[in-house]
C-alpha cells in the first residue's frame, strides 16, 4: 500500500534528524501536514498526459509552495532551540518576492518565543500577495514594504544578519535573529521530501517503473527549490536532470549555459514576480557542493558583490551541466502557455508554473528528450488572477479580490478558501522604507 505524504516525510527527515525520536518526528509531521492543507494528498501530482505531471505544491494555507516548508519550520526551530537550551527569543527576518512572506507569517504567527518581520518590494508583488501579508493576524508579526526590488530587500536583510554590533544589542534585549528564507537549512529539508513524493506518485500511476529516471522542471528565482531537488538526487532519487526555468530575469539561464554569473543587466518586473531575482542566494550552496572549495566560492561571491559577475571556469561549468539544463520565457510566452494548457487539458496554472511548463516544452523540442517529467507547480492560479485572466482573454479592470470571483466564473473552478476570504480583511501594516531604513525597522520592532 502506498505511503501517505506524512509517512514519506518522516522517512526522509529521519535521515537528517537522527537526534529526533520517532515520536518527535511524528509530532513534527502531524503538526505540519494535516487539516491546514485542503487535500489529504498534501502534494498531489496532476497528470496531463502519460509523460507529464504537475506537482501541486499550493494546497496549504497560503496557496503557495512555501507552505510545504514553512508550516514545518516553526515547529522544527522551536524544538531545536529547546534541545539546545536556548533561552533567548528568536526573531525571524524575511525578505520576500511574494510567497515566502505570507507563508512565514502564517507559520510563525503567535508561536511562543518568536517574532517575525517581513520585508517585501513595494511594487514587486501581486495585489493578492500584498493583501495576504498586510492583513496578517498575530501579536508577534510585522510587515514592511521596501522601496526597490526584491534584491534590494534581500541585500538589506543580509546586511542586518552581518551586523555584529546590532546582534550584540539585540542579544542584550533577549533576542537573536534567524531566517525563514531558503538560506535557512530548515527551509530546504522539508522541500526535499516532495521530490521523493512526486516520484512515488509517478511510479504508483503506472507511468514509470521504480528505478527509471525522470526530469523535473522547476520555476526558479533564489535557487532554493531546485537545490532541494538536486539534494534529493544526491540521496539517490532517480533523476536524469533538472531544468531550471526562468522568466525575463534570465541570469540563471545564462549562468548554466556559460558558467558566467552576471547580474549587471536590466531588472524586469514580470507577471511571475516570485522569480524577479538577479542574485540567487542558494546557487552559492550548489557551487560549494560541486567544488568543495570554500575559498574559491567566497572569492566568487566577493566578485559578485564588488564587480557584479564571476566566472566558475570550464570544469565547474561542466559539473553544473551534468545535472542542469536551463531556459527562460517572457510574459507573452507565459500567457500563451496558460491559455494553451487550459485549452488543451482543462487545467488552470499560474504564471510561475506556466514559465516552467513552457520551458519544459522548449527543452523537449530542443533536445529530443522524451523522458517523463514533472513540472513543479508553485502557486495557485488564484494568487495571480489578473495575469491568468488576461491570458484567458478576460477583462481585469477590478481590484485583486474581485478578480478572484471573476476567475471562478470564467473557468468553473474554485478559489482556495484562504484566498476567497481575503475581501474585507483589515489592513494592519502600511509602512514603507528605503533599503537603508530596514535596520531601524528591526530595532524598533524588537524595542
Amino acid at each position: 500500500m502506498p505511503l501517505g505524504y506524512g509517512e514519506r516525510a518522516k522517512r526522509i527527515l529521519a535521515a537528517y534528524l537522527p537526534e529526533y525520536s520517532d515520536a518527535e518526528l511524528e509530532a513534527l509531521v502531524s503538526a505540519s501536514y494535516g487539516k491546514n492543507f485542503d487535500t489529504e494528498a498534501i502534494a498531489p501530482v496532476r497528470f496531463t498526459d502519460d509523460r507529464t505531471g504537475y506537482l501541486e505544491l499550493w494546497h496549504g494555507p497560503t496557496s503557495a509552495f512555501k507552505d510545504m516548508a514553512l508550516q514545518m519550520l516553526p515547529h522544527l526551530l522551536t524544538a531545536s532551540l529547546k534541545k539546545c537550551g536556548e533561552q533567548r527569543g528568536v526573531c525571524i527576518l524575511v525578505a520576500t518576492s511574494g510567497d515566502t512572506g505570507k507563508a512565514a507569517l502564517e507559520g510563525f504567527a503567535d508561536v511562543r518565543g518568536t517574532k517575525i518581520l517581513v520585508f517585501y518590494p513595494r511594487d514587486g508583488v501581486s495585489d493578492v500577495q500584498k493583501l495576504q501579508m498586510v492583513t496578517q493576524t498575530g501579536e508577534n508579526v510585522g510587515v514592511c514594504a521596501v522601496e526597490g526590488n526584491f534584491d534590494d530587500a534581500q541585500t538589506g536583510v543580509k546586511k542586518i544578519f552581518g551586523d555584529r554590533e546590532l546582534a550584540e544589542k539585540l542579544s542584550e534585549r533577549g533576542w537573536f535573529l534567524s531566517s525563514a528564507n531558503s538560506i535557512n537549512w530548515g527551509r530546504l529539508l522539508p522541500q526535499i521530501v516532495y521530490y521523493f513524493s512526486a516520484y512515488c506518485d509517478f511510479v504508483n500511476s503506472g507511468r514509470i517503473k521504480c528505478g527509471e529516471r525522470i526530469v523535473f522542471c522547476v520555476p526558479t528565482g533564489n535557487f532554493g527549490n531546485i537545490l532541494a531537488g538536486w539534494m534529493a538526487k544526491e540521496m539517490g532519487l532517480p533523476v536524469l536532470r533538472f531544468v531550471c526555468a526562468s522568466n525575463a530575469n534570465n541570469v540563471l539561464t545564462d549562468f548554466i549555459d556559460s558558467g558566467v554569473y552576471d547580474r549587471r543587466r536590466p531588472f524586469h518586473v514580470t507577471t511571475s514576480p516570485s522569480m524577479d531575482i538577479l542574485v540567487s542566494s542558494n546557487l552559492e550552496r550548489l557551487l560549494y557542493f560541486l567544488s568543495k572549495d570554500t575559498e574559491r566560492v567566497a572569492g566568487w561571491m566577493k566578485q559578485l558583490s564588488d564587480e557584479g559577475r564571476y566566472d566558475v571556469g570550464p570544469e565547474l561549468r561542466a559539473a553544473v551541466r551534468r545535472d542542469f539544463e536551463a531556459g527562460f520565457c517572457g510574459d507573452a510566452e507565459t500567457a500563451e502557455e496558460i491559455a494553451r494548457v487550459w485549452r488543451e487539458n482543462g487545467y488552470l496554472i499560474d504564471t510561475h508554473t506556466a514559465v516552467a511548463s513552457r520551458v519544459l516544452r522548449e527543452y523537449r523540442a530542443r533536445s529530443g528528450d522524451g523522458t517523463p517529467a514533472v513540472v513543479v507547480s508553485t502557486a495557485s492560479p488564484y494568487k495571480f488572477c489578473d495575469s491568468v485572466l488576461r491570458a484567458l482573454g478576460v477583462e481585469t479592470d477590478a481590484p485583486g479580490t474581485e478578480l478572484i470571483g471573476r476567475l471562478e466564473r470564467a473557468t468553473g473552478t474554485s478559489a482556495p478558501a484562504p484566498l476567497a476570504n481575503l475581501a474585507g480583511r483589515t489592513v494592519r501594516f502600511d509602512m514603507c522604507v528605503a533599503p537603508e531604513g530596514q535596520k531601524r525597522v528591526v530595532e524598533e520592532f524588537l524595542g
